[in-house]
């Protein structure tokens, strides 16, 4: 080989060197790397109660009447020393006198030939729970379970009642006590009738795999006797309410009535025949048919003027002052809620009494009655003005949200007939 050729040959395997000097520990690091990636995507511990169980076992058990945590932890070899060491250190924590029957609690046991008590954890709600650590330090602390919120809809055409209507299509029917809140200065709910539907966005607050209630409902329509009745949550300063399409509140001065869940037996009448006395008087109240201790709300804020009892007429009843324009009466009341007297100052929606059938009255009813300037008039035709509706600052912001929210409202099917009606999740 000549001189020449063998300088080229020193001075490309010389350029090669090099570069395998200044890449291989790139290429070491980016091949570490990728398993690391990929041992992180194949190993994910199991977590329990804050707690990594890959190493441990888990013995599932109810609180059973009349047990305590010293006759549970003896069934699983634990000594009284221990029981009772950990019994003083949740002093601060937990009383453990509190462990009810009934309530679900987990025991942790090491994976050895004979299995040693690691936790003790006690569920002292579905989102709240204790654990006993009985390690080498024992140790006592409260935990909570994440509550995740899942967007679910659901439609449906009401046969009887909105709250049968949700009972049939598998949806928790306290979704229809909310939007009774929601809907309350908008739709008198005793006036929903057969045919009218529904379509509604709303939180399912979810722990683990278990559904433990409902959050927010985030939009709804109801159509009543052919008209939409719209509600959209919207957040400003900090204070979520609800609102129409017009960016009116849906809050008004007053509730439509002061139940929930009831059917009108008698209207507002200026000649009714009487069904004790068997005469015709003015009725110059509405009658709701419940059962006796049935909530009563009062419909305003207001201050109790009269509390009393009519032997041969309302039975006890409760007037309320709402403002210098109008005033309320409840009647046939069974008893009166904690607190309420004379003088006493009460907010729209409190529980003032309870539906009875005292005085004249053939069953468990509530004469409800309205005074405009001294005068009776129907509660049902009672106009109401609306509160705060949303600020101009937060006017864009609004719209551009009920854009999208009718977006979603839109693809909703509602069912031409209640075996067609169903709930879905809408992520």
């Amino acid at each position: 080989m000549s001189r020449t050729k063998l300088i080229k040959f020193f001075i490309l395997f010389l350029a090669i060197a090099i570069l395998i000097i200044i890449f291989w520990p790139f290429e070491k690091n980016r091949a570490e790397s990728e398993i690391l990636q990929e041992s992180e995507f194949l190993y994910h511990p199991l977590v329990k109660y804050g707690i990594v169980i890959d190493s441990m076992t888990i013995q599932y058990g109810k609180v059973k009447k009349n047990q305590y945590l010293a006759d549970i932890l003896l069934s699983y070899d634990v000594d009284y020393p221990t029981i009772n060491q950990l019994a003083r250190k949740a002093r601060p924590v937990f009383n453990v006198r509190k462990i009810r029957s009934g309530n679900p609690y987990a025991v942790l046991f090491t994976v050895d030939s004979i299995p040693a008590v690691q936790y003790f954890v006690y569920n002292i709600s579905l989102t709240e729970y204790v654990v006993f650590d009985l390690r080498d330090t024992l140790n006592v602390y409260k935990g909570s379970k994440e509550i995740r919120k899942v967007i679910s809809s659901t439609t449906g055409v009401i046969e009887s009642s909105l709250w049968n209507s949700f009972v049939e299509n598998g949806t928790n029917p306290y979704l229809a006590v909310e939007l009774s809140d929601i809907y309350a200065w908008a739709i008198d709910f005793f006036g929903i009738q057969k045919g009218d539907s529904y379509r509604i966005m709303f939180e399912e607050l979810i722990v683990e795999d278990d559904t433990i209630g409902i959050g927010n409902i985030i939009a709804g329509c109801i159509t009543h006797m052919g008209y939409d009745y719209f509600a959209y949550y919207f957040v400003q300063d900090s204070v979520g309410d609800y609102f129409d399409e017009e960016a009116n509140s849906l809050r008004r001065t007053f509730l439509k009535s002061p139940l929930r869940f009831s059917r009108i037996s008698s209207r507002f009448s200026h000649s009714r025949l009487h069904p004790i006395l068997k005469i015709r008087r003015p009725h110059h109240g509405v009658d709701y048919a419940a059962p006796s201790g049935t909530p009563v709300h009062t419909i305003g804020d207001g201050v109790v003027i009269k509390k009393g009892y009519e032997r041969r007429g309302g039975g006890r009843y409760i007037k309320i002052r709402h403002n210098g324009t109008y005033s309320t009466v409840y009647m046939h009341l069974s008893g009166y809620a904690k607190g309420i007297k004379n003088g006493t100052h009460i907010k729209q929606g409190d529980v003032i009494g309870y539906v009875g059938k005292t005085g004249l009255a053939t069953g468990p009813h509530l004469d409800f009655r309205v005074y405009k300037n001294g005068e009776p008039i129907d509660p049902l035709k009672v106009k109401s003005p609306s509160a705060k509706p949303v600020d101009s600052v937060n006017r864009i912001q609004f719209d551009h949200l009920v854009d999208v929210l009718n977006q979603r409202l839109d693809t909703l099917y509602i069912p031409h007939n209640l075996s067609d009606t169903y709930r879905c999740p809408t992520n």
